[in-house]
């Protein structure tokens, strides 16, 4: 039995190098794909079983896994069915287990977006173009690569042995699922060009003022996409805190900021410094809460970085034609459908570099999310079986950014008005308690919130981060919500992220897997949001560290938070 299954498999592995000589002489993707294409998934089907490693096996608990049989119809939004998943089930597809590549590969460098030339962009077209003309049934092609994230961010998978849907926003599994998703679009774009090995996306730098702007080549084909607001394009600096305000005309409508291109330059770098430091001192508070399998492990608390700017610029980019939901990029199922997706996802990948080394290249230790996994194709049609921890080192992964400034790193904000007026004027409130169901956030909110510790020392405030809990955001179906939060704010009216009262801000884009959890009674996935802001920093600026209190403001950005509720405030302490 065994020598027929090795015969099995030399004749399959002769066939196999027969027609890579083939192809390697053609040297056309597309004719790749049309003598080969489900030749790749019928080989690996027959050599299931002699493989060890494509086995798919009962995932520990704890540990997150996609069960890749379970692909189903999901939400886009709350209103919209959407349907995502590969044409081929992709439990007859055998899997490989993640190789680094080899360590003396050139590193790929992940170059800004403002300082590309012209023969980077000759080949990128080049790949993106064969890309697009793929047919859907190769994982390789535009369409199946922007439905990974369609997949695992509206509930089309469940997680493996449980019906509850898995998604990727909103917890610790966003940066690194995230990085997995661009690395093998990376490696496969390289591989269209004929196996370029050197071959690396771009990254748009919207944190540093030469980056503020939607990139000249995005908007050409084959890098331009129709479904983007209009009134952003260049000149338009990109507002990193972009609000749909709750003064507009109907229920989604977006509101400028107003600001000259100084006074947004300003006040992007000063909310970059709010979501990178001050705010985000501690690892949940940046990379969000720890999400386990099973129905009682998911978590709903996004990191710093992902509220803003992620959240926020894809909302920016994303059109206004659509005002429900600014599809596409304004929207996650329909998000990775614009080519801008990936270098603002370059971007987010590099500041998760730039800010684990900020803070001494610490990481998560938890194993549940080391082992968690996803799949994912390569270059080669080979599926690949990858956790979390391998892809902690890009050096391993043989990518590099190239260095920019931070200039962020020095705009620490300073408080709106004099901190002897301030407090002058905070002394004459009266305190507005919140109803013990929640208190919708239909006007400005504010209230009074006892702090527990005072005067910490240094050692102290080093080992714990004071906190803001902002707990039970309860958010309605289908709705855009965002608020700010400011503490001992004397006018809230010009209130905005450049003023050093401005602790965070909550922003909720549908992601339709909440219906998804609804619809198949899984109650326990619903949970209500807890927004965590790091304010340690901030009650030291505003020479609040010895108040028994502070006073927190929440104000509404969005009509949605018409009907969102929050729970209440509280203070608590992290390490």
């Amino acid at each position: 039995m065994e020598a027929k299954k090795l015969g099995l498999v030399l004749g399959i592995s002769t066939i196999v190098a027969a027609f890579t000589m083939i192809l390697h002489l053609l040297e056309a993707p597309q004719v790749q794909h049309a003598l080969l294409g489900e030749f790749n998934f019928i080989i690996p089907a027959m050599l299931k079983g002699a493989s060890s490693s494509g086995k798919y096996q009962q995932g520990k608990a704890g540990v997150l896994l996609p069960n890749l049989t379970s692909c189903h119809e999901s939400m886009g939004r709350s209103d919209l069915p959407v349907y995502c998943c590969p044409p081929m089930n992709q439990s007859d597809v055998a899997f490989i287990d993640f190789q680094f590549p080899d360590p003396s590969l050139p590193l790929r460098v992940r170059r800004p977006t403002h300082l590309l030339d012209e023969n980077y962009i000759a080949k990128y077209k080049k790949a993106i173009t064969i890309m697009k003309s793929l047919p859907d049934t190769d994982p390789r092609s535009y369409t199946r690569q922007a439905n990974l994230h369609c997949l695992f961010c509206t509930g089309a998978y469940n997680q493996q042995d449980s019906n509850s849907p898995l998604d990727i926003h909103r917890s610790w599994l966003f940066f690194p699922w995230h990085r997995m998703l661009i690395y093998f679009h990376e490696r496969i774009l390289g591989g269209l060009i004929i196996g370029d090995d050197t071959f690396a996306l771009p990254f748009w730098p919207w944190d540093i003022p030469e980056g503020m702007v939607i990139p000249e080549m995005y908007m050409k084909a084959p890098f331009f996409h129709e479904a983007r607001d209009i009134s952003h394009f260049p000149p338009s600096v990109v507002d990193l805190d972009y609000s749909c305000t709750a003064s507009s005309s109907d229920d989604y409508g977006c509101f400028e900021s107003g600001l000259g291109p100084e006074d947004q330059v300003y006040t992007n770098l000063v909310m970059m410094y709010n979501q990178m430091v001050a705010g985000a001192k501690k690892m949940e508070l940046f990379m969000g809460c720890p999400y386990k399998a099973g129905e009682g492990g998911s978590c709903n608390g996004p990191g710093t970085l992902e509220l803003a700017p992620h959240n926020t610029v894809h909302k920016w980019v994303g059109s206004n034609l659509n005002p429900g939901s600014r599809e596409d990029m304004g929207v996650f199922y329909s998000a990775a459908r614009d080519p801008i997706f990936y270098p603002h996802h370059a971007n987010i990948d590099r500041l998760w570099e730039v800010w684990t080394k900020l803070h001494g290249n610490k990481v998560i230790t938890d194993p549940d999310w080391l082992d968690s996994s996803f799949f994912f194709y390569d270059e080669k049609l080979q599926l690949n079986k990858i956790k979390i921890r391998d892809v902690l080192s890009i050096t391993r992964l043989r990518y590099a950014y190239e260095k920019v400034d931070f200039p962020w790193l020095n705009n620490r904000p300073r408080p709106s008005v004099p901190l002897e007026v301030a407090r002058n004027v905070l002394k004459t409130r009266q305190n507005a308690k919140l109803q013990r169901n929640g208190r919708f956030l239909d006007s400005t909110l504010r209230t009074r919130v006892n702090r527990p510790k005072l005067r910490r020392t240094k050692k102290e405030k080093d080992e714990e981060e004071e906190i803001l809990v902002v707990h039970g955001i309860d958010v309605p179906e289908g709705r855009y919500v965002k608020f700010d939060v400011y503490v001992n704010v004397v006018n809230e009216t010009i209130m905005n992220p450049r003023f050093r009262e401005f602790a965070g801000t909550f922003v909720h884009i549908d992601p339709g897997v909440i219906r998804v959890a609804r619809e198949a009674n899984l109650e326990t996935l619903r949970k209500k949001t807890d927004l965590k802001l790091g304010i340690s920093e901030l009650l030291e600026d505003l020479e609040a560290d010895g108040d028994d209190s502070i006073w927190v403001t929440l104000v509404p950005r969005s009509k949605g938070c018409i009907n969102a509720t929050v729970d209440g405030l509280r203070i608590e302490y992290i390490r």
